[in-house]
């Protein structure tokens, strides 16, 4: 079974930056489709990010100009490059993949990494 897993969390001051990676492993599946989302207590999942192979980046709009999604296929891994960040980007991110062209991949998740955003 396929299994992913995040790192790259931690704690940041507002205005900072973070690179949060996910890698693939325990499988020989190709992902056609891989992002992330992020919970916040009391709240939930939320899309943040997407990317198709051959497709462009998706973006939820409170992230748009400040996180960068991008994939290394050979190595089975997604990044996230988080710039500028806030005190609302506080939150478990969660990677995941899907052997589908969607917009929204779910088949797959990891187990999360904190980030938590100081002031």
């Amino acid at each position: 079974q396929a299994q992913l897993v995040e790192s790259g969390g931690g704690l940041v001051q507002a205005g900072g930056s973070l690179r949060l990676s996910c890698t693939a492993s325990g499988t020989s599946l190709s992902f056609e489709s891989m992002g992330w989302y992020r919970q916040a207590p009391g709240r939930e999942r939320e899309f943040v990010a997407a990317l198709i192979n051959g497709g462009q980046p998706i973006y939820v709009g409170s992230v748009k100009g400040r996180f960068t999604i991008s994939r290394d296929n050979a190595k089975k891994m997604v990044f996230l490059q988080m710039e500028r960040l806030n005190s609302e980007d506080t939150a478990v991110y969660y990677c995941a993949a899907d052997q589908t062209r969607t917009v929204r991949p779910r088949d797959y998740w990891g187990q999360g990494t904190q980030v938590t955003v100081t002031s």
